[in-house]
């Protein structure tokens, strides 16, 4: 029983960190997204390449032999490859963003003023020095 609580325990150290739910929502949210570029690409990009074609792009395929026996049905793998690209460049633009907003950021505090440099030990040591011999020298009079 007491390996089973350690178990759960653990799980659930890992799967309460930031980084785990984020991570989590962002597959969520890529999932819808995808949702909707395969609508996009279904519904608009493959029936404008459809009007080229003059069939619907999915539909697009070769008959080796004329028979139905063997067909290559390259226009859902063309349909597949363009929802692929569409993907590919959203999630670049958002990591270009992101980075973009990241380096600002290290910007912001790069160009914070740093404070002052205050003396070093041998001129402080030098100071105090020269204080304690004016002080001799004004107790000598």
């Amino acid at each position: 029983m007491g390996k089973i609580k350690t178990f759960f325990e653990d799980f659930k150290a890992f799967a309460l960190k930031g980084n785990v739910l984020d991570m989590a929502i962002g597959v969520i949210i890529g999932g819808a997204f995808q949702t909707i570029v395969a609508a996009l690409t279904e519904n608009l990009i493959n029936p404008i390449i459809g009007i080229l074609m003059q069939t619907n792009l999915d539909n697009v395929a070769w008959d080796v032999f004329g028979d139905g026996r063997l067909v290559f049905g390259f226009g859902a793998f063309l349909s597949a490859v363009i929802n692929f690209i569409i993907m590919a460049f959203v999630l670049f633009c958002i990591v270009r963003f992101a980075r973009k907003l990241m380096e600002l950021g290290k910007k912001e505090e790069a160009e914070a003023p740093a404070a002052p440099a205050g003396p070093t030990q041998e001129e402080l040591l030098a100071q105090i020095l020269d204080e304690l011999r004016s002080q001799n020298a004004a107790m000598a009079k």
